[in-house]
């Protein structure tokens, strides 16, 4: 869903990587800002985050592409997330170092800047009983930068676990199918990856309107129940 393939506007990223802006980013955008309540400049720090968050991520991808000598087309940031296009196909164990780059980079982040938050939190805490009134402390810049250190942590934490779910094409998808390559005949490998992502894409959207309705914030993102099915049947062009 919303996975644009004509950009309004491109720019050169790290590695000479072309990267490309869809239109369907700028509707998540606005949806973002008006569901966002009053607090304007929290909701931009949210969408910052998060636009930089899955732009790593696909620079992971074009990373690993480029140093194993894959030349990488362009970088697409869209509604529904992102991804990385080669400029030409790349061999099965390739392609698992390529998909798991993406997953790994958000990982790293999770990891890295939880524990840069935790740390400066457990400083805040620790400096509080100095303090007569702590409400200053906690709401001094220090404080601020931790939180929005921990929003990062907590963005890509999610994008790695979102990205991991098992239907395609998010690298959750890929990763599964790859695997199942190295144990089963291409045929069924085919079928196992199209029938647990189908079963996965019938429950997408009463699971996402439900994770909305939670107060959950959600990608323009629904997988294909025909590509799926297709899959399954072995009919995949």
């Amino acid at each position: 869903m919303f996975n644009d393939n004509n950009p309004i506007f491109e720019f050169r990223g790290p590695f000479g990587v072309p990267i490309q802006i869809g239109a369907s980013l700028v509707m998540l955008l606005g949806f973002y800002f008006y569901t966002g309540g009053s607090d304007v400049a929290w909701t931009a720090t949210f969408i910052a985050l998060l636009f930089v968050s899955i732009f790593l991520h696909e620079l992971g991808h074009a990373w690993a592409c480029l140093i194993q000598g894959v030349p990488v087309r362009r970088i697409m940031l869209y509604g529904g997330g992102g991804f990385c296009e080669r400029a030409r196909s790349a061999s099965a164990y390739e392609q698992e170092f390529i998909v798991a780059m993406g997953p790994i980079v958000n990982i790293v982040l999770w990891a890295v800047f939880s524990l840069i938050s935790n740390v400066m939190w457990d400083s805040i805490f620790a400096q509080a009983s100095a303090y007569e009134n702590p409400e200053i402390l906690f709401n001094s810049p220090q404080a601020t930068i931790a939180e929005v250190l921990g929003l990062f942590a907590y963005i890509n934490g999610f994008l790695a676990i979102f990205n991991l779910i098992p239907v395609q094409p998010l690298d959750g998808g890929k990763l599964f199918h790859l695997g199942l390559l190295r144990i089963l005949r291409q045929d069924y490998a085919m079928v196992i990856t199209g029938a647990v992502g189908l079963i996965l894409s019938v429950i997408w959207i009463p699971a996402m309107l439900i994770a909305f309705g939670l107060g959950w914030w959600i990608l323009f993102f629904i997988p294909s129940i025909p590509l799926h099915w297709s899959m399954m049947r072995q009919r995949l062009a």
